[in-house]
């Protein structure tokens, strides 16, 4: 599906979203806060338009998508980037090899995404921080209400003028629907690891930032995230 919409993926989203995509990736670029010479983990970073921002600042950013589709398109546009084919569940890339670990509006498309925060901990060396943006709840309940409107009517009508797959923004739509609220995905960043978690509201809720930290001294070798893994599989079997 990802594959397929690739070639306008950037223009799709900035016409749904209203235009509202460039000031969210300010928000997050601003969050990771990466100096240069730093390592960045963009997860999910399609064609790399979050990724850019951090490579023009002299970081060393690696953009890593599931989608081929995805990554070929971005290598074309901007052959300095390091593109990584990945799944964001078992990570190609070392232990403690990132000083900052982001995805924007990908943990949701991921099969199992506490697993996949499992990883992002793994990769990030202790002490560096993890961003992540993504769809949420809006908080004001007329405000939730409109908004869901525009999900489940607006957004698929929109798509067929402008996608070559409006099928897939029908999937964008009920994914977001059905993505937890920002409180519960906080609950999840804590249980994978991470410190400090907190997050900022944007758009009223429509967006929410989840900032977190690694904390010092944390062991997560590749060895010892598959131990725990196992240990909590044994658990859940036993429950």
């Amino acid at each position: 599906m990802f594959d397929d919409v690739a070639p306008k993926y950037d223009v799709v989203n900035d016409v749904l979203s209203l235009g509202q995509t460039h000031r969210w990736r300010r928000i997050v670029v601003d969050a990771v806060d990466a100096k240069a010479g730093e390592r960045v983990l963009d997860l999910a970073a399609g064609t790399g338009t979050s990724s850019e921002p951090y490579a023009d600042a002299g970081v060393h950013v690696v953009a890593c998508d599931f989608s081929l589709g995805m990554l070929r398109v971005g290598k074309r546009r901007r052959p300095d980037i390091d593109f990584i084919a990945g799944d964001a569940t078992d990570l190609p890339f070392a232990d403690n090899s990132f000083d900052a670990s982001t995805i924007s509006f990908g943990l949701r498309n991921v099969d199992r995404p506490t697993r996949a925060l499992e990883e992002m901990l793994r990769v990030t060396k202790p002490g560096g921080r993890l961003v992540i943006a993504e769809f949420s709840q809006p908080i004001v309940p007329l405000w939730r209400t409109l908004y869901t409107e525009y999900l489940m009517r607006a957004l698929p009508a929109i798509a067929t003028k402008v996608s070559s797959n409006p099928a897939a923004y029908v999937y964008l739509a009920e994914s977001i629907r059905a993505w937890p609220n920002q409180d519960e995905l906080a609950g999840w960043i804590t249980q994978s690891g991470w410190e400090s978690v907190a997050y900022r509201n944007l758009n009223g809720g429509i967006v929410a930032v989840h900032r977190a930290t690694k904390p010092e001294g944390t062991i997560t070798t590749t060895a010892a995230a598959s131990q725990t893994r196992g240990r909590r599989r044994s658990s859940r079997a036993a429950n």
